[in-house]
């Protein structure tokens, strides 16, 4: 048996807030089933060219990243894992996109979809394991996946505890990288955006490589550790909403925690027609005007050039002397 995992959106997105982003719960998740994955791609030309091609004018960029990422595993592999992402153990909810995505690729391709709905809404599972930090309503969802490809309970458990243990470990390092970069002497730029974006390098145009290439030291937003995440701080310093969105509370109290350090500047990046990133960005953007640090608000589509982009970065990297 083989399953597709498309590299966008969800890919690099865990089921549950606090997590490290990088793409390695999924694929650890089912290689501990005993099933062989078979990833698409690093975004590529020819995918956005896919993606594009079958998406209406007003899908986000992200979102037509994504189609060209299914049409690739299109008749390669049995099943396409695609989850449905709904509410986080907060009860906040994921991007609207994340829940039709499973149906958007039963249109688009004829290889079976393999999903999942991950809900806290649906199961009611609110506790964690006390020991390995699991939320149980995800055991729950994760429980009825392997179920839905004929593993055994026992072997369905040991390959959740490794897929937390492995982001556990990933956490940690994730971890340990910011320290090292905040104590650098160099011009560090925090670049803020969802991790579909912060770590494709083709979606951003190689961003973070521009500036590192310009002297600046590169700390994405979601490195950045918070302690006790997943409460509420009454006394956070920033105004800003009750967001029901997860990503929307996850960014700016990444951002409160962040301003606590001495850092140079400040980048968002942005999808085309993100409408979720449209309410954000005056948030983000008052954050760190408030704070008197630059700030810069970039957005990329199929367009973006890398002549147009590498002018905008150094234009910005020379404010900052």
């Amino acid at each position: 048996m083989t399953i597709g995992i498309p590299k966008a959106l969800f890919y690099w997105k865990e089921p549950f807030s606090a997590g490290a982003h990088g793409g390695h719960f999924w694929k650890t998740f089912f290689e501990n089933l005993g099933v062989e994955i078979i990833l698409s791609p690093e975004t590529n030309k020819e995918i956005i060219e896919k993606g594009v091609k079958v998406s209406d004018p007003e899908t986000c960029f992200a979102t037509k990243v994504f189609l060209g990422h299914i049409l690739w595993l299109e008749g390669k592999v049995d099943f396409v894992f695609v989850p449905r992402l709904k509410t986080n153990e907060e009860k906040l909810e994921y991007c609207p996109k994340f829940f039709g995505l499973p149906d958007l690729a039963k249109i688009l391709v004829k290889t079976p979809i393999l999903t999942e709905t991950f809900d806290v809404r649906k199961d009611h599972y609110l506790s964690t394991h006390p020991k390995k930090g699991i939320p149980t309503y995800l055991t729950k969802a994760l429980w009825r996946l392997g179920k839905k490809l004929g593993i055994d309970n026992k072997k369905i458990k040991k390959s959740t505890d490794s897929a937390f243990l492995k982001e556990k470990k990933s956490r940690e390092k994730q971890k340990e990288n910011f320290f090292r970069k905040i104590k650098s002497e160099k011009q560090k730029i925090v670049l803020i955006s969802h991790p579909y974006n912060l770590y494709d390098d083709y979606i951003n145009v190689g961003m973070k490589k521009k500036l590192e290439k310009l002297g600046a030291e590169v700390i994405f937003i979601d490195e950045v550790p918070i302690e006790g995440q997943g409460t509420r701080d009454k006394g956070r310093r920033l105004n800003y909403p009750e967001f029901h969105w997860e990503f929307g509370k996850e960014i700016m109290e990444k951002i409160e925690e962040i301003l606590k350090y001495s850092f140079s500047g400040a980048i968002e990046v942005s999808s085309f027609l993100c409408g979720c990133d449209a309410v954000l960005k005056e948030f983000v953007e008052k954050a760190f005007k408030e704070n008197k640090i630059p700030f810069l608000y970039l957005i990329i589509d199929e367009n973006t050039a890398d002549a147009g982009l590498q002018t905008r970065l150094e234009a910005f990297i020379d404010t900052l002397h």
